[in-house]
């Protein structure tokens, strides 16, 4: 007879990153179909259940560990995946998000768009929040004529915490401090919804003074933010999936192949508060301009070069300079974004993707897409398609 398996997921129900995990645990069982599972509706600071001290069950997805849980759970046995992400380490294999690669991905986004002046909004005491600013920071100095970033953090919830319209104040009081423009990172949507805020309080232009994107992709945050958020999109429900089928693993007497997993960003939703260029060069900025309107069309580097008046080694020499990639570089970095919206937000052939994006073959955009992306256009497809 088919081993039953209790298992308990100690996963958030208030916030869609905690729902997109369940999500993926939900994918995992369409297709195993012995687990009887425990979940409850509940928020991230809820302790977990006195009772899970003494349970007897055999597996546990936590979001929410305690040294307390920890410890009964290491008493008894019970097999444990760990979601917590916020740095203590409770000796159970883990699995959550790059944070390395979401930083980065940040980073890259405000480049992208000429910014030279960069913020960090985050948490203290937050694993996650710190492992982005870090790789924020550290990508955004290695350029040229960035010196600095400028960050602004306190607690995230708990006693130490201030309340809300203490921490606007505050925000607003760092936000006038800052050159502009200026390119902000928020460690998620909720802070990014923070800065928001505290821009419009300090009337502040968004995105040409203050450019601001988070991370999460929380479709209400980001669609009830005004101006609507930028979001780099991590990747909940595959951690979820992956989850549900290592702890089947362990809870079958398996062992994890290693104790840190990390799942990467899917990209960047780009809305209103990063859709700007901030060039101080009209005539980079002409450019940069026309190959944002112009990269899906078919246009060559001297298409760019007579619609902004510079010769071939100045653009090349500025755009270098100022985005790391020549100009048929980022001719190419356009159309592979532009490939990408259209692989994830419809259902169209790869041909007609491929025209839509400037390429002559579908063939050769799948050539181009995987060199850029590591990644087949079919399987960046499927893989977002699964994470709607």
């Amino acid at each position: 007879m088919l081993q039953k398996y209790r298992v308990v997921l100690m996963i958030e129900t208030s916030s869609s990153y905690g729902r997109d995990l369940l999500e993926g645990i939900i994918r995992f069982l369409k297709t195993h179909h012995n687990w009887s599972v425990f979940l409850e509706q509940r928020d991230l600071a809820r302790k977990p259940p006195a009772w899970l001290l003494d349970w007897k069950g055999h597996g546990i997805i936590s979001r929410q560990t305690t040294a307390e849980l920890a410890a009964a759970a290491k008493a008894s046995g019970v097999a444990v995946v760990e979601l917590t992400d916020r740095g203590e380490d409770f000796g159970f294999p883990l699995i959550r998000s790059n944070d390395k690669m979401v930083g980065r991905m940040a980073a890259d986004h405000l480049l992208s768009r000429g910014f030279r002046n960069f913020a960090f909004c985050g948490f203290d005491n937050e694993g996650w929040s710190s492992r982005r600013e870090e790789a924020f920071i550290e990508t955004v100095k290695a350029k040229p004529k960035v010196k600095d970033c400028a960050v602004y953090r306190s607690t995230w919830y708990g006693d130490d915490s201030r309340s809300w319209e203490d921490e606007q104040t505050a925000l607003v009081q760092w936000l006038k401090k800052l050159p502009k423009p200026v390119g902000v990172f928020c460690c998620n949507d909720g802070r990014g919804q923070h800065v928001l805020d505290a821009c419009a309080r300090a009337d502040f232009s968004i995105p040409e003074e203050v450019a601001v994107i988070g991370v999460d992709n929380d479709p209400l945050l980001g669609q009830l933010s005004d101006p609507p958020l930028s979001s780099v999109r991590v990747d909940p429900e595959e951690i979820g999936f992956r989850a549900a089928t290592l702890l089947t693993q362990l809870m079958s007497g398996g062992k994890a192949e290693s104790m840190v997993n990390t799942v990467p960003p899917l990209g960047v939703e780009t809305r209103q508060s990063t859709d700007v260029m901030a060039i101080d060069d009209p005539s980079i900025a002409a450019a940069l301009s026309y190959i944002r309107e112009h990269a899906c069309s078919d246009i060559t580097v001297q298409d760019v070069m007579k619609h902004c008046g510079l010769s071939r080694s100045t653009l090349e020499r500025q755009l270098r300079k100022l985005l790391g990639r020549s100009p048929q570089q980022e001719i190419r970095h356009v159309q592979i974004k532009r490939a990408r919206n259209l692989l994830t937000e419809t259902d169209l052939p790869m041909d007609q993707i491929a025209s839509l994006c400037g390429f002559d073959h579908p063939e050769y955009m799948h050539v181009v897409f995987r060199r850029e992306t590591d990644m087949t256009p079919g399987q960046y497809r499927r893989r977002s398609k699964a994470n709607l």
